[in-house]
């Protein structure tokens, strides 16, 4: 076997025994896009629940009165939580999100406010360590399967930040996750939180409600729901990074695999035609040495 043939079939090989890590990366990431899916719509589940519960507090308390709602003139530093995953081979999805949040940071500075950078995940970090831009805090180690304590350890860091007032507004930088084929990286004020979002729109606000008897006083409620609001805010943002962190590697693995497969069929070709070249080469030569002995047999 000529050398060029024996290249040819190791480069087969090799690409094959790629495509089948890309095909298994690719049903993985399909199973956990299907389970992101449905904690996906729990977590939007529990928020509708517990924002009614903080309506219906509301109600009784009259005036919204809250350090998360305090609305601070002028801002001068917030806080923005970049989430990105913690592996790679997931296409465009990290570079989506970290250059929608560049344009964040742009923004508030153009506004006079200093952006002090939170992150998720090691991509993130990794890309702003690289540019030398400071950061507050980090967190890894999670993006793919993050849990409700994950999302209170975050949001407790960036809440203790904004009521010490090293900060005046949380903002969070994620990409929403609508369907497998439709990632969008979005950016979201978080706190202070809009009062509307407590006491609810016009719709709901005609709405006939129950009348409850609060233990403790409504006050003492909001204290204790406001917080896990803003949590439930972020883990909803980390299972909509989740998801779409798999949606991307899935579609991403699911290109590799079709290239792989396009290339295969490309060197099979050569492989053929180095083949058909050998066998060729070797039949002019038996021809030839049989017309050599046959002239020499005739003398």
């Amino acid at each position: 076997m000529g050398a060029r043939l024996r290249q040819i079939r190791r480069r087969i090989r090799s690409v094959q025994s790629t495509m089948k890590i890309t095909r298994a990366m690719e049903q993985i990431a399909l199973a956990r896009i299907a389970r992101a899916q449905r904690r996906v719509q729990q977590i939007r589940s529990y928020a509708v629940r517990l924002t009614e519960a903080m309506e219906d507090v509301a109600r009784q308390t009259g005036a919204l009165v809250h350090p998360l709602l305090e609305e601070r003139e002028p801002a001068a530093r917030a806080a923005v939580l970049v989430m990105t995953s913690d592996r790679g081979l997931a296409g465009a999805y990290n570079a989506n999100v970290l250059r929608r949040a560049e344009r964040l940071f742009g923004r508030l500075r153009g506004d006079g406010i200093e952006p002090v950078l939170f992150v998720v995940g090691r991509k993130g970090q990794s890309y702003f360590r690289f540019r030398q831009t400071p950061i507050e805090d980090a967190w890894s180690g999670f993006s793919e399967v993050p849990s409700y304590p994950d999302a209170e350890r975050i949001a407790e860091r960036l809440i203790e930040a904004f009521l010490d007032r090293r900060v005046d507004q949380i903002h969070a930088v994620y990409t929403d996750f609508r369907s497998a084929f439709t990632l969008r990286p979005v950016d979201r004020r978080f706190v202070p939180i809009a009062p509307e979002e407590v006491a609810g729109d016009e719709a709901t606000r005609g709405r006939p409600r129950p009348e409850y008897i609060f233990e403790p006083a409504p006050a003492q409620l909001l204290d204790a729901l406001l917080p896990r609001y803003v949590t439930a805010l972020i883990f909803a943002a980390l299972l909509e990074c989740a998801a779409s962190e798999s949606a991307a590697r899935r579609r991403a693995m699911k290109a590799a695999t079709e290239n792989a497969e396009d290339l295969i069929r490309r060197l099979t070709r050569e492989a053929n035609q180095a083949r058909q070249t050998e066998i060729t080469t070797e039949l002019m030569e038996i021809v030839g040495g049989a017309e050599a002995l046959r002239q020499a047999s005739g003398e």
